[in-house]
């Protein structure tokens, strides 16, 4: 096996040219390849059917996993009061509508919601897996400010998490999901920041596959400030490199498991707007780079754009050439705002809401399956 040289025996070298040869040392590891393909196998046929059908084709999944503090934003702009009977209220409205699960293979819950139950007394993991969906658990503490770091955030939650995901596994959960916050701006994100937070996302999936769960692994780098889409590229990749080398040396099984990243794109407040075209391009590029051809599938985020965004630029992902991922979606506000618009808080609009999210979801489920009968005809 090979050696890392220091610092002071190459003088000349450069933090990428350490990096690759870190990477060349660790791949050689023999014992944990061993590790992985050896001693796991029947865990990993387990997690991998799993992540698979979260990735079937023409379905997504619903982020339903809001914080108190964002559900309360998202019903405040309906007028609607933000107490526990009105989160369920609006929750059983997504899960109870008929043939959701034509279009939806899994939703990601919240500690409050995973717990709750419909008027007629159905827990909703009940009412999820009736239809055929997967129920899933955000399980991450939130990104809190990083200790030195100005302007930077770590997340927390891996106190206590083995015992979490145990008990979330008794309430029926079968994946989970962990958000990491990386901020572009003056100076940031830093290289402490990106790896601090790759090391708390593969030692989540790491203890999420012991528990017998699918980690999804949200590395999201936030399209918020005046970057350029050149910009956004190298941040996402170096995120990504970081994140899979992680999950590497913790052992995590990539078929076991599903990535959610950002897309990439030109920052909102950038001047000069990236095309949808020159969006699908430069992601899939990025992802090509970093993300193994073992991960069984890749579920974007809307990540602040606009339901109609997000649509556009997934639909034209999938219109590039053939990738070794499903692509898919786990969309949280661009699925949830026309529900919020028809129902208004109104028992009377129950119907109306359940019609508007089927009709948003059904659309993308037609966007999705024609793209998966493209690419089974051409081979």
């Amino acid at each position: 096996m090979g050696t890392l040289c220091s610092s002071a025996e190459t003088p000349d070298a450069t933090a990428a040219d350490f990096r690759l040869l870190f990477y060349k040392v660790f791949a050689r590891k023999e014992a944990r390849i061993y590790f992985n393909e050896k001693t796991t196998n029947m865990k990993t046929e387990t997690l991998g059917t799993i992540a698979r059908k979260l990735v079937a084709p023409g379905k997504g999944i619903l982020a339903a996993d809001e914080s108190s503090g964002t559900i309360e934003k998202r019903l405040k702009s309906i007028n609607v009061p933000s107490n526990e009977e009105n989160r369920r209220m609006y929750r059983e409205i997504l899960f109870t509508t008929k043939g959701a699960g034509e279009f939806i293979s899994g939703v990601i819950l919240f500690d409050e919601t995973i717990r709750q139950k419909t008027r007629d007394g159905r827990s909703f993991v009940e009412v999820l897996e009736q239809q055929g969906i997967v129920p899933g658990i955000k399980v991450d503490k939130g990104a809190k400010a990083m200790a030195n770091f100005p302007g930077e955030k770590i997340t927390e939650g891996l106190d206590g998490l083995r015992e979490r995901l145990t008990e979330y596994r008794k309430l029926g959960a079968r994946f989970a999901k962990w958000r990491a916050v990386i901020t572009i701006g003056e100076g940031i994100p830093t290289r402490t920041c990106i790896d601090s937070n790759a090391e708390a996302l593969a030692r989540y999936a790491a203890l999420c596959q012991e528990a017998d769960l699918v980690p999804i692994v949200e590395p999201e780098v936030l399209m918020d400030g005046t970057h350029t889409i050149e910009r956004y590229f190298e941040v996402t990749q170096q995120t990504l490199e970081s994140v899979f080398h992680a999950l590497y040396e913790h052992r995590v099984v990539l078929e076991g498991m599903l990535l959610k990243p950002n897309m990439v794109l030109s920052g909102k407040d950038c001047p000069q707007q990236a095309s949808v075209e020159e969006v699908a391009e430069a992601t899939v590029r990025c992802l090509k780079r970093v993300v193994p051809a073992a991960v069984p599938g890749i579920v974007f985020l809307s990540g602040g754009q606009s339901d109609q965004q997000a649509t556009e630029h997934l639909n034209a992902m999938n219109r590039l050439n053939q990738v070794p991922w499903q692509l898919s979606f786990s969309f949280g506000r661009a699925l949830q705002a026309p529900v919020l618009k028809a129902w208004k808080g109104d028992p009377a609009r129950v119907a109306d809401a359940q019609q508007a999210f089927h009709h948003r979801g059904s659309g993308e489920h037609r966007l999705l399956a024609c793209r998966s009968r493209q690419l089974a005809e051409t081979g």
